[in-house]
């Protein structure tokens, strides 16, 4: 079991920047895929981002690519969302999600919340216009 904690979260202005932290403890961090995922309200949760357990694959949302960078420190057991150019509907609160993967160099990486086995419990995001 892994226990993931979010931060970096706040308020900034169209335009800006915030770069999110998500910390794990617990099992190995590398035996996991990660993921980032954000949830508005009244709306469900989506996909934000996603990578594998070397670092090696990313996968973004087609609303963030070009904007948000998702990347992993494994010696640090932390994954980050550098998220540039923040647009009023990216204000959410964003979750960080680990699945364990079996693959250290694998392609595939999931954009599917039930694949995800552990959550943080999320982090406030909100951009003014």
């Amino acid at each position: 079991q892994v226990q993931l904690v979010e931060s970096g979260g706040g308020l900034v202005q169209a335009g800006g920047s915030l770069r999110l932290s998500c910390a794990a403890s617990g099992r190995t961090f590398s035996i996991y895929a990660m993921g980032w995922f954000r949830q508005a309200p009244g709306k469900e949760r989506e996909f934000v981002a996603a990578i594998n357990r070397s670092g090696g694959t990313t996968l973004y949302a087609d609303s963030v690519k070009g904007r948000f960078t998702i990347s992993r420190d494994n010696a640090k057991n932390t994954v980050y969302l550098q998220m540039n150019s923040l647009k009023p509907e990216d204000t959410a609160v964003y979750y960080c999600a680990a699945r364990p993967s079996s693959s250290y160099n694998g392609i595939y990486v999931s954009t599917e919340t039930y694949e995800y086995n552990y959550w943080g419990q999320g982090t406030q995001v909100t951009v003014s216009s």
